[in-house]
């Protein structure tokens, strides 16, 4: 008669335990689930929006930003220069302040053509980081943006 109650009383204890379990794990699920009535973001086929932010994520993600700048400069290798400034870009928006975006979206800016583009990214970049290793390069590529700018005005 005593083993049958211990046996009850375990039995009884765990399922307990498991509706405790499944009611705890099924309030988290739906706590996690996106709402329904919010509006969906309409995808662009024209750029890459794997990398833009859910609306419940935080903007500033270092690891992503440098995940970013290396995607884009393996764009930058292959010749897809669109690609590269929109992860360039991207990288400047996961970690503001982050100084290498600038010269890799400077020099992408530059071989696309955009040069007032390519002129504000590289100061930017000298701004950001004054006393760089590459600075005397990236004042050369500056002054001779600022003439070919002045040249287009003409």
């Amino acid at each position: 008669m005593l083993r049958r109650l211990t046996s009850r009383r375990s039995l009884l204890a765990a399922l307990s335990c498991g509706l405790v379990f499944f009611t705890t794990a099924t309030a988290a699920r739906q706590a996690q689930e996106p709402d329904s009535k919010k509006p969906k973001a309409k995808a662009n086929s024209s750029t890459d929006n794997a990398t833009q932010n859910a609306e419940d994520q935080p903007m500033w993600d270092p690891l992503r930003a440098e995940k970013d700048l290396e995607v884009g400069q393996y764009y930058m290798r292959k010749g897809d220069v669109d690609a590269a400034m929109d992860r360039f870009e991207d990288a400047l928006r996961a970690k503001p302040g982050y100084a290498i975006p600038y010269r890799y979206l400077g020099e992408a800016q530059e071989k696309k053509g955009l040069k007032r583009d390519a002129l504000k990214s590289f100061a930017r970049y000298l701004e950001l980081v004054p006393h760089a290793e590459d600075r005397s390069k990236i004042e050369k590529r500056i002054e001779k943006l600022r003439i070919e700018v002045a040249k287009s005005k003409k």
